[in-house]
């Protein structure tokens, strides 16, 4: 399984950092992920369903840490390549979730 596209959405909020959604072999494709600014620095957040009793339950994510290291690390470096491009992609990007 490759991650064939990442598409990074930067907001401006204290943790939350981006949303991300990604595409794995050119042929399934995985929203609502999130950059988040944690204590030790970025994470990515996978996709998740709050229940009932308030708390947050996965709906998508890895079976297993070296799958988990490898979307994070590709998700991070893409997210470092957008905000390099600065202000105006930025822009372009959020006007896409629309």
């Amino acid at each position: 399984m490759e991650i064939t596209e990442v598409r990074v959405f930067p907001v401006q909020e204290e943790k939350l950092k981006a949303y991300v959604t990604i595409t794995l072999d050119s042929c399934f494709v995985v929203r609502g992920l999130k950059v988040i600014q944690g204590t030790t620095g970025l994470f990515v957040a996978m996709p998740a369903k709050r229940r009932k009793d308030g708390t947050f339950k996965d709906i998508a994510h890895p079976l297993n840490v070296e799958t988990r290291e490898r979307m994070e690390r590709v998700i991070l470096s893409e997210y470092d390549r957008e905000l390099a491009r600065g202000p105006v992609a930025h822009a372009a990007s959020a006007d896409s979730l629309v």
